[in-house]
Order: C-alpha cells, then sequence, then structure tokens
C-alpha cells in the first residue's frame, strides 16, 4: 500500500484536516494557506485535477486534500510563489492512502468497542449476499453504515472491495483492529452526506439497519436515499417487515425497483432483506 508521505517523496507528512470528515470543509484551505511556506509540493491525479498540495514551512511538511473539496486562490499563489514542484498520481491510489492516513490515526485515538460479532454471521450474511449477487470480480461494494466490518469481511471473501463507512469511531477501531476493516478502504464519516464523500460504485449494502421509527426515520432515509444515490445495486436488510417497506418506498421514490424479501436463515439481524436496482 502505498503510503502519503510516499506519493510526495517525502519521509513524513501530515495533513492539516484533522480527521477524514473535515476534508469537505474549505476552511481548511485559509489555514493551509496561511502557512509560512518554504517549498511547496503540488499532486494532480491522471486527469490533472488538483488531488492535494504540500507546503514544508517550520513546523515541517503539511497538506491539504482536494479529494472532497477543490483548492483556493490563495493556496494556488502561495504554490506559485515558491515555485513548487509538481508531481502525479492516480486519484484511487491517493483516496486509498487518505483513507488509511485517518485510519490508522483513528486506531491510535479511538479505542476500540468490546467485541459484538457472533462468529456465525459471517457464513449467514456470506451465503444471502452470494445467494442475490454471486461471487464478484473486484469490483466496489460500498457498505454503508459498517460498524464493526462484518459485511466488509464477507464482501471481501466473495471478492467484492469494500468502501466502508460509519460515524462511531469506536465501532471502526475495533473492526480495523480485528481487521474485518481495512484501513485503506474505511471513513470515519456522517452517512446521511455521504455523497459528498463517495464516488458512485456499482453495488452497496446497508446491512441490519434500524431501528427505524418515529424518532429516527428522518435520519434513516436520509442514510438510505445517500445509499441509493450512490450505487446501481443495493441490498439493505432490517429486522422488520414495516421497516422494509418504508426503506423499498424511499428506493421506488427514486427510482429503483425495489423487492422485499423475508430471510428466515437469520431472524435476529437480517430478518427482512430489500434488494434494489435501477429501473
Amino acid at each position: 500500500m502505498t503510503t502519503i508521505a510516499e506519493i510526495f517523496e517525502l519521509e513524513t507528512i501530515r495533513f492539516i484536516e484533522p480527521s477524514f470528515a473535515d476534508l469537505t470543509d474549505t476552511r481548511f484551505n485559509a489555514l493551509l494557506a496561511g502557512h509560512d511556506a518554504r517549498e511547496g509540493r503540488l499532486l494532480l491525479d491522471e486527469a490533472e485535477e488538483p488531488l492535494a498540495l504540500a507546503f514544508q514551512g517550520t513546523d515541517g511538511w503539511v497538506a491539504g486534500s482536494f479529494l472532497c473539496r477543490n483548492p483556493s486562490v490563495p493556496l494556488i499563489d502561495l504554490f506559485e510563489s515558491v515555485n513548487g514542484e509538481i508531481f502525479q498520481e492516480n486519484r484511487a491510489i491517493f483516496a486509498a492512502a487518505v483513507r488509511e492516513y485517518y485510519s490508522n490515526a483513528l486506531t491510535a485515538e479511538v479505542p476500540p468497542s468490546i467485541e459484538d460479532l457472533n462468529p456465525a454471521r459471517r457464513g449467514i450474511l456470506g451465503t444471502l449476499i452470494e445467494n442475490i449477487w454471486g461471487s464478484g470480480t473486484g469490483e466496489t461494494c460500498v457498505d454503508c453504515c459498517c460498524g464493526s466490518g462484518v459485511g466488509s469481511l464477507v464482501l471481501r471473501d466473495l471478492n467484492y472491495s469494500p468502501l466502508s463507512y460509519d460515524n462511531d469511531a469506536a465501532l471502526l477501531s475495533r473492526g480495523l483492529f480485528a481487521k474485518r476493516l481495512l484501513p485503506a478502504e474505511t471513513m470515519c464519516i456522517n452517512a446521511m452526506i455521504a455523497s459528498q464523500y463517495v464516488e458512485p460504485s456499482p453495488k452497496g449494502i446497508g446491512i441490519m439497519m434500524g431501528d427505524i421509527n418515529t424518532f429516527t426515520q428522518d435520519m434513516w432515509e436520509a442514510i438510505v436515499r445517500e445509499l441509493f444515490a450512490a450505487t446501481k445495486e443495493t441490498l439493505i436488510t432490517v429486522g422488520t417487515e414495516p421497516e422494509a417497506r418504508l426503506v423499498a418506498s424511499w428506493g421506488e421514490d427514486m427510482g429503483r425497483i425495489v423487492d422485499v424479501t423475508r430471510n428466515p436463515k437469520d431472524p435476529i439481524y437480517d430478518l427482512w432483506v430489500c434488494e434494489a436496482h435501477i429501473a
């Protein structure tokens, strides 16, 4: 796995944004532009779009990422004022390195939650996904609200490439510690605004979503709609039929064809299954 330091051909470098979720925040453009820069390095992707800017100052090399926002004019002016160097990297490689950087920071800072995985669930969930989609060929599959990572583990078993996200840092830390989640595939973000961080993917799962009730319905609707918007084929599991019918209605409202079925093999976690695809 290529690291951020290796991409910039440096020994050490840090991001100015303290968390992955902060990558959308344009305020960090101004903070980076305020650095007392001696040298600069601009990273472009394969289409020559900016991926990141790094500057060396009194506190070493500091970078800002443009995976989820655009650079500001003052930042470009600062880069030009120090006659900076230009580097190039594949966007997917850079994105994986950024996720790894922040995942490693998370595990260093956040103690893992207690183990929450029933060992039998790996096989039950694997059978469910394989029966619906079959084995993958390495394509990306979003794992929305991944928790401690059983869904991502199963996706990897079936030869899909997970892209996992949740906003519970302790659960993510547990999944990373147990290696059900991998650093380069994992993001700690708010699933209600996932489209700000996640590019459209062929497939996506939302495993054991809920409890969807009067108080949480708006939150879950936002999460589910973001998942539908990011994926062509979507598999969502919930605990009750009313929850499944709600999920189906949100999908149908977005132009998805949604099949709702009962899954008696797992009466606790994934009792009701919503399988959706674009109409």
